[in-house]
């Protein structure tokens, strides 16, 4: 970053410094006193969805005989689809006949406007970094409108849209968002590719976003409340998406498909239905890619692709009940009808606890693995492409790893947890195990681990789920030994398959003020305070002694105590209110058990 100067290398009066920044092939200015228009633990976001448009483009494109060309790939042609021996040769001959005329093949690059391309509208462009990346390093595009209701944040576009000299391609729009794509609803003025990266939830943009996006167009979501999505509050996810969320361990995958869900419930209010291509969880936030499509007859079958989540509150075990039954007919029509359930008994067959009532969830595949797998080559050859490379290929390698259609998973230190028996290691059971097998072939692999690493059974509750699950003899015998394929690809290659936090005190950025108002430093310690709020901030030795001397000595008090002035607790008559038994442990006496009859005083107390 650089701090803004005037001329002759002066500072500028506060109100008017800016701070510039480089990211990708895109450099933009902002204010310095509002940094709600950058947040740099967003570039894995936005260099995924430069990623993920390049491959969307060469996709649609290709379709119209149209070859992209990306800097720093090989010039050579990906081919879309795989093609038999025959229209291979027929390829060729069409090409050796187009050489033979004279044509060439039309190409598309990056910052030039291509006449059949794609139409991308930002909806909340804040400074317009991404709009100005697309038009930067994304190839095969007509458009980019970066919009933004701010008339703040619509100058700060137009300078930087000039600064990086994309006034040919990217349209600074100040407008409602909503607005906007309502606008936008005839099939001619749809945009081929919608994002959407609200402050907080994208839930009053999603009607209007799917039915401005083109037939087959791509729409781009964001979603940084994650604590809503993620079970913290089930009645606000419902307001705002339809879903009642549960808290679990794998809540980051129900928030996905809770917002898939909320999609395409949307999308078939107008006949239109979405298909996922890539989801992930990542940071403090999730982001879907999807394709929305138009067909009655695909609407209908929605119903079943939504389904409702039972969990249990003993055992973690959970159930899933589709809404609706998708079944053949002799006549080869599919026939839809309301499924039936529920799945399980009112009291779980585990443990004996009750269950709780998630969803609805989209309960098919979250990822297309034939375009994971595209845009996965594509960064891996081309590494130097963006700054996020690696992590990108660690993501979407680990997700190519995953069974595709299998909703939800287990940790294997909850499952470990519940019978309060020892972890197995990573290669012997793997850390999240998703699977279609039932949950009691899964209970009956820890029980069998449970004979090699036994609990104490005098220890457990008989009302406990560790008890009852324990109770049980396993029907089937666990194999423990490690296979030669337990460690997974990505992990063997040293991928980044799990990411650090990427920075101190991490996080969304504050929601924008008016009138670009630096953050005073009050605001600054309650930022500093609120990470991490759950543990208790650290404590110097100086605090920790003024805060043990206020707990009286019980040892003084029984007469055993020999440190006189040197213990760390009181000698002076006990302060109404204030129990010894309340004392925290002492550190210079902890460990020590001075001999006398007060030898087997409380804990911590000297």
């Amino acid at each position: 970053m650089e701090n803004g100067t005037g001329p002759y290398g002066k500072e500028r009066p506060r109100e008017v410094q800016e701070t510039t920044v480089t990211e990708g092939a895109a450099k933009i200015a902002f204010p310095s006193a509002n940094e709600v228009f950058y947040n740099p633990v967003q570039e894995f976001n936005r260099d995924l969805t430069c990623a993920v448009i390049t491959e969307f483009a060469r996709i649609q494109l290709g379709a119209k005989g149209i070859q992209i060309k990306v800097p720093g790939e090989k010039d050579t042609q990906k081919v879309v689809v795989d093609l038999s021996e025959q229209e291979e040769e027929k390829v060729e001959l069409k090409e050796s006949e187009n050489r033979a005329s004279g044509d060439q093949p039309r190409i598309a690059a990056v910052g030039e406007i291509c006449e059949e391309g794609l139409h991308v509208l930002e909806g909340l462009a804040a400074s317009g970094l991404r709009s100005i990346r697309f038009a930067l390093e994304v190839p095969g595009l007509r458009s980019v409108v970066a919009n933004d209701a701010s008339a703040r944040a619509v100058d700060l576009i137009r300078q930087n849209v000039q600064l990086n000299d994309v006034a040919h391609l990217v349209q600074p729009s100040q407008a409602d968002a909503r607005m906007l794509m309502y606008q936008h609803q005839r099939v001619s003025e749809r945009f081929d590719v919608i994002d959407l990266d609200p402050y907080g939830s994208p839930a009053p943009f999603l009607d209007a976003a799917v039915q401005a996006v083109s037939e087959g167009g791509l729409l781009c979501v964001t979603c940084t409340d994650v604590a809503v999505l993620a079970g913290n509050n089930g009645e606000t996810c419902y307001s705002k998406y339809g879903a009642m969320a549960l808290k679990s361990r794998a809540c980051h995958e129900m928030a996905l498909r809770i917002v898939l869900h909320s999609l395409d419930l949307r999308a078939n209010c107008y006949q239109r239905f979405v298909v996922p291509l890539l989801s992930i969880s990542a940071d403090f936030y999730v982001r879907v890619f999807v394709r929305v499509f138009t067909g009655q007859a695909k609407v209908k079958a929605s119903a079943s692709k939504q389904a409702l989540v039972f969990q249990c509150v003993g055992c973690g075990t959970f159930h899933l009940q589709r809404l609706g039954k998708a079944s053949g007919v002799p006549s080869g029509r599919v026939k839809f009808s309301a499924a039936c359930g529920p799945p399980m008994t009112p009291e779980c067959e585990h443990c004996g606890q009750r269950h709780q009532l998630g969803g609805p969830v989209w309960a098919e595949p979250i990822h297309d693995l034939d375009f994971v797998g595209r845009v996965l080559e594509a960064v891996s050859t081309n590494p130097g492409r963006f700054h996020t490379s690696e992590r990108i290929r660690g993501v979407l390698s680990v997700i190519t790893e995953e069974l595709p259609d299998v909703p939800l998973y287990y940790t294997l230190d909850q499952l470990s947890s519940t019978i309060h028996c020892n972890t197995p290691s990573l290669l012997q059971l793997r850390n999240a195990v998703k699977t279609d097998a039932p949950a009691s072939a899964l209970w009956d692999i820890m029980r069998c681990w449970e004979k090699e690493c036994p609990v104490k059974r005098e220890r457990l509750s008989e009302t406990s789920p560790a008890f009852r699950i324990l109770s049980v003899e396993p029907r089937l015998q666990a194999n423990f030994t490690i296979r030669e394929d337990a460690n997974p690809s990505s992990r063997q290659r040293g991928l980044k398959r799990f990411q650090a936090n990427p920075e101190a005190n991490w996080g969304p950025r504050p929601r924008a003020r008016p009138g670009g108002k630096a953050a005073d430093a009050a605001m600054e310690e309650r930022r500093r305070l609120l990470q991490n709020k759950r543990k208790e901030p650290p404590e110097d030795a100086a605090q920790r002694a003024a805060r043990l001397k206020t707990f009286p000595c019980k040892r003084f008090k029984e007469g055993t105590c020999q440190r006189g002035d040197q213990c760390c607790y009181s000698h002076s008559p006990p302060t109404p209110g204030v129990s010894a038994d309340a004392a925290p442990d002492c550190p210079e006496t902890s460990n020590q058990s001075p001999p006398g009859p007060g030898a087997a005083a409380g804990p911590g107390i000297d």
